[in-house]
């Protein structure tokens, strides 16, 4: 058991995968609550909800009631680490691996947190604006009980960042084959509008504010301008001491201009990966080393 923990550790914590960090927390915040209550339930009898779920329940997930969300509001950032069963978290983790191994591949893994927690307050703040204004949502009061939960706006956020950064990106699909990525996710984003009017209307919203959050991201980056970039050098410490030297063996050849990149990344989005020279793509490929 130790031995199956400290490589539980290793994967998290010491690996540098950013995926794996993100999929662990899920995973721990899933078990962590529904073991416990499984276990409370199979000594207290099925006729009564959990008290660990529903106290898990009140106040981590993300209420659409804003009088209720100023005394919940850490809600925001903890919704986005619950799952409400086993297929919800099993079905978001699979496509945060899928897409977040193609988002890394291009870009490094630095970004890849920071697009997970933007994606999820995105989606939240799309669920709270559309609860509280549509006229379709306030005639209902349909946001005094309602609450979301669930990684998806932040899993569609590195979902639809990849699509925009690849948009001629080709998976296999089992029993589909071949697919763009583009047109993949165009399929969901349509899927997820026309299910606004469902039971789930608070999710499907959270969803497409995620999407667009990413999409955005991606639009942005293109123009040189990195948010999560931004964001984390806020945070660097800074040395006191200032180096002058007239060395530059340490040239562009070795670190790409930023220019070079998004001119690369301009060329990915409208041609495909394959249409790079090779002087290309070994460019992208020290710009994506110097990221890791």
């Amino acid at each position: 058991m130790s031995t199956l923990w400290q490589n539980i550790q290793y994967k998290m914590l010491r690996s540098g995968n950013k995926l794996n960090l993100l999929i662990g927390i899920n995973v721990i915040v899933y078990l962590g609550i529904n073991i416990p209550a499984v276990l409370e339930l199979l000594f207290t009898g099925f006729d009564h909800e959990s008290i660990i779920a529903f106290y898990a329940n009140e106040y981590l997930r993300m209420p659409a009631d804003l009088p209720k969300l100023l005394t919940r509001f850490w809600t925001p950032l903890t919704y986005m680490f619950m799952h409400a069963g086993i297929f919800h978290i099993l079905f978001n983790m699979l496509w945060l691996y899928w897409m977040g191994q193609i988002f890394e591949e291009y870009l490094g893994n630095k970004r890849t947190i920071g697009l997970y927690i933007m994606g999820g307050l995105g989606g939240a703040i799309a669920y709270l604006l559309c609860l509280n204004t549509i006229p379709a949502f306030t005639n209902l009061h349909a946001a005094v009980n309602s609450t979301i939960v669930g990684a998806s706006a932040s899993v569609m956020a590195i979902v639809v960042a990849t699509a925009t950064l690849l948009p001629n990106y080709t998976i296999s699909l089992i029993l589909i084959g071949p697919v763009k990525l583009k047109w993949l996710v165009f399929v969901f984003l349509v899927i997820d509008f026309l299910s606004i009017v469902g039971p789930n209307a608070g999710g499907e919203i959270a969803h497409l504010g995620g999407a667009l959050l990413g999409f955005v991201y991606i639009k942005q980056l293109k123009r040189g301008h990195d948010w999560i970039g931004a964001i984390g050098s806020i945070f660097k410490s800074r040395s006191k001491l200032k180096v002058v030297t007239k060395n530059t063996s340490r040239n562009s050849s070795e670190y790409p201009r930023q220019e070079e990149i998004d001119r690369i990344l301009d060329k990915i989005s409208q041609s495909g990966y394959e249409s790079l020279s090779k002087q290309e793509k070994e460019i992208l490929f020290r710009a994506s080393n110097n990221e890791s």
